[in-house]
C-alpha cells in the first residue's frame, strides 16, 4: 500500500511498471501520480510564511527587495560596481521573465520579497552530471577511474568496472538499471541539486538501455521542474535491445522537438566507442541540429582520436566544431587544444572528480594560456558523479579556485630561492590567480553559454528568464559579509540557499523545497539502491572493510 493512501490521501497510482512508464512518456506527470510532487508536499513542510502565489504564471508579479544583487552582467545600468552588482538592489519578475533591475523600483501592487542581508544572483549551471547514479551515491568514494593493479581499495572499487561495465562489459551497476530506477534516481538527484541552488543541468546518464529508459530520464527531468539538457548517450555495457544512437531521432521528433522548453536535448557522441559509433552519433546529432558532447580524457586512450578529430584525418570528414562540448579535456595534445579553442568548442571541467579519480590535472592553466589568443575561452563547471563526490556548486567553485591558485602560487615560489629570495615577484608568463568573481562566472554565465542557453539564463538581465537564487548572508557561517562575491565562494554552502526560482516559479522558499514529497521519494530510491546492489552482486555494507 502507498503511505499517502494509508494516511487518508488517496493517490492516482499507475498499477504496474509498464503503465507507470506509459504514463511517464505520455504525460510527464508520473511524479504527481506517484505522490512525489504536489501541493500536499508543500503543506507538509511547515513553512513559516508562504511564497507569493502562482509564481511563474503569466501576469503574476513580485519584486525581490534590498538585496546584494550580483547580475553577472558587467555594465548593468545603475549598478554599484562595473561588474553589475548592487548593494541594495531590486529585481522585478513578471511571469517567468525579469522585467526590471535597479534600486527602489516602483512596482505597483507586485508582491514583495524582503531580501535584506541576502545575496540575489543567477542559479548555478552544471554542465556535466551523471544524474542517474543518485541511487548509488557514495558507493565508491575512494575509487580511481580504472584498476591500476595495486590491490588497494581505490583500485578494487574503480569506476570503470564497478559503475559502467568494465573491460568484460558484464560488471557494474549501470547495466542493471530498470526504467523506474532511472526515473527515481534522476528525480531525487535533480531535486537535490535544485535545493542547493543549481537551476540548470546537463544530464549525461549512460543508461539508455531501451527507449523506455530514455523516456523515464526525460520524464524525471521535466518533473524536477528545473532547466535541463537531456544528454542522449550510450548504454553502459551495451545492454541488448538498446537503440543508441538511432533512437535520438525519435526522441528529438517526439519528446524534445522544442528548443524553447525547460528540457531540451544534446547528442552524446563518445569517441572511445570506436570510429563508426563516433561517425554515426556525431552525424545524427548534427542532422538534428543538436550540440554534440563527449568525455575527452587521456586514461581511456582518447588523445590520438582527438588528434584525428582536430587535424582533419578522421573518417567521413567528422571534425570538431563550435557545436561540441568536451568534458575534462585532460592529457590532450597542444595541437588538439589549439584547434578546440580556435573553432570555439566548449570545455567543462569537473575539478574535484578529476583530482580525485586520476583523470589528470584539471586543465585550467592550459585554458588560461589559450585565452590570451582566444578571448573568452573559459571553462564551465560540472559535478560529474556522486558515486565519488558531492554535486553542490560551492564545492565546485572552491575546488576550481584552490587548484588553480596552488599551481600558480607554487610556480611563483619556485621561481625564487627559499634562502636568498623566499618571496619572489610574480614572473612573466604565468596566468593570473583566479578570484571569486572568476569562478562565479564559470558557475553561471559560462555554463549558459556552453549549453546555448545564455539568451535565457546564466545572468540577471531584463528579458531573460528568472532563474534566481537567494542566499542567506545573515547565516552564522558567513555573517558579516565584508566581500559579497568572496563570501559566496569561500564561506557559503548549500544551507545558505534560502530561495530558488526557475523561470519565475519559486521552487524553494524559506529554506524548504516546495512541491516534493522527499520522504516518499527517498523510500523509492532506497528500493532502487537495494535492487541494484543485489543484481550487481555487491554486498551492502555501510562500513566496508577497506
Amino acid at each position: 500500500m502507498c503511505i499517502l493512501c494509508d494516511h487518508g490521501k488517496p493517490q492516482a497510482h499507475l498499477t504496474s511498471r509498464r503503465n507507470f512508464l506509459k504514463g511517464t512518456a505520455a504525460t510527464g506527470l508520473a511524479a504527481g501520480a506517484m505522490g512525489l510532487l504536489g501541493s500536499s508536499a508543500a503543506q507538509a513542510t511547515g513553512l513559516a510564511a508562504s511564497p507569493p502565489p502562482h509564481t511563474g504564471t503569466p501576469g503574476r508579479r513580485y519584486v525581490i527587495r534590498n538585496a546584494y544583487v550580483m547580475t553577472m552582467e558587467p555594465g548593468t545600468p545603475g549598478a554599484d560596481s562595473a561588474f553589475g552588482e548592487f548593494i541594495e538592489g531590486d529585481v522585478l519578475v513578471e511571469g517567468k521573465t525579469i522585467k526590471a533591475i535597479g534600486k527602489n523600483l516602483h512596482v505597483g501592487n507586485a508582491a514583495e520579497i524582503d531580501a535584506r542581508g541576502k545575496v540575489v544572483m543567477p542559479g548555478f549551471i552544471d554542465t556535466h552530471h551523471h544524474q542517474a547514479w543518485t541511487a548509488i551515491r557514495s558507493s565508491i568514494p575512494n575509487s580511481i577511474l580504472i584498476d591500476d593493479g595495486t590491490g588497494t581499495s581505490s583500485a578494487e572499487t574503480n569506476y570503470f568496472a564497478n559503475v559502467l561495465a568494465g573491460p568484460t562489459g558484464t560488471t557494474g551497476f549501470a547495466r542493471h538499471y530498470r526504467p523506474d530506477d532511472v526515473y527515481y534516481s534522476e528525480l531525487l538527484g535533480g531535486l537535490s541539486q535544485l535545493d542547493a541552488g543549481v537551476t540548470t543541468v546537463f544530464d549525461i546518464s549512460q543508461i539508455h538501455h531501451s527507449p523506455q529508459h530514455s523516456d523515464a530520464a526525460i520524464a524525471a527531468l521535466r518533473d524536477t521542474g528545473r532547466r535541463a539538457k537531456f544528454g542522449y548517450f550510450e548504454s553502459a555495457g551495451a545492454v541488448p535491445g538498446n537503440k543508441y544512437p538511432q533512437d535520438a531521432i525519435r526522441i528529438r521528433n517526439t519528446q524534445l522537438s522544442s528548443d524553447d522548453a525547460l528540457v531540451t536535448m544534446v547528442m552524446g557522441g563518445e569517441v572511445y566507442l570506436g570510429d563508426q559509433s563516433t561517425i554515426d552519433s556525431w552525424t545524427i546529432g548534427r542532422q538534428l541540429g543538436l550540440q554534440v558532447a563527449a568525455h575527452i580524457l587521456s586514461p581511456f586512450g582518447i588523445r590520438p582520436t582527438l588528434d584525428r578529430l582536430t587535424n582533419g584525418t578522421f573518417p567521413s570528414g567528422i571534425a570538431v566544431g563550435s557545436d561540441n562540448i568536451f568534458v575534462h579535456m585532460t592529457g590532450m595534445s597542444d595541437a588538439a587544444w589549439e584547434r578546440v579553442a580556435q573553432v570555439g568548442a566548449k570545455v567543462s571541467i569537473a575539478f574535484p572528480i578529476e583530482m580525485n579519480m586520476r583523470h589528470g590535472t584539471p586543465p585550467i592553466i592550459k585554458m588560461q594560456e589559450l585565452a590570451t589568443r582566444y578571448p573568452g575561452f573559459e571553462p564551465s563547471l560540472s559535478v560529474d558523479v556522486e558515486t565519488n563526490m558531492t554535486a553542490d556548486f560551492f564545492t565546485q567553485m572552491r575546488s576550481a579556485m584552490t587548484l588553480q591558485r596552488v599551481i600558480v602560487n607554487q610556480a611563483v615560489l619556485d621561481s625564487g630561492d627559499p634562502t636568498t629570495n623566499p618571496w619572489p615577484p610574480f614572473p612573466a608568463g604565468l596566468p593570473p590567480l583566479l578570484n571569486a568573481r572568476d569562478v562565479l562566472r564559470y558557475a553561471t554565465i559560462n555554463g549558459a553559454k556552453h549549453l546555448r542557453l545564455d539568451q535565457k539564463t546564466g545572468s540577471l538581465k531584463v528579458g531573460k528568464d528568472a532563474d534566481i537564487i537567494i542566499l542567506d548572508g545573515t547565516h552564522l557561517n558567513v555573517f558579516p559579509m565584508n566581500n559579497v562575491p568572496g563570501a559566496v565562494v569561500t564561506l557559503m554552502e548549500r544551507t545558505n540557499v534560502e530561495t530558488v526560482i526557475v523561470a519565475g516559479k519559486i521552487r524553494k522558499w524559506n529554506s524548504k523545497l516546495l512541491d516534493a514529497n522527499i520522504d516518499l521519494l527517498q523510500r523509492k530510491v532506497a528500493d532502487t539502491r537495494d535492487f541494484l546492489y543485489q543484481r550487481a552482486g555487491v554486498p551492502q555494507n555501510p562500513f566496508p572493510p577497506k
